[in-house]
């Protein structure tokens, strides 16, 4: 149960929470402007980076690998 449960998380975080839209892509559909969408860029950022970061950590990435990993998948997410 607890390999079943740690693949499902791993796979949720292997790909962008939001599905295929990126944080930018995001605040337009919302229509945010301003202040509004600033808070929002900066909070998908950092949730994105976060979850790429917990995927790193879950396959067991060091160095080189975990920073091209992490660099790859924000970029993805943002």
């Amino acid at each position: 149960m607890k390999t079943l449960f740690v693949t499902a998380i791993v796979v949720l975080l292997a790909t962008p929470s939001h599905a295929q839209e990126s944080c930018t892509a995001q605040a337009q559909a919302k229509k945010l402007a301003g202040a509004a969408q600033t808070s929002f860029l900066t909070r998908c950022h950092a949730d994105a980076e976060a979850m790429c970061n917990q995927a790193a950590t879950d396959r067991k990435l060091n160095g080189a690998a975990r920073n091209s990993f992490v660099g790859s998948c924000t970029a993805k997410a943002n």
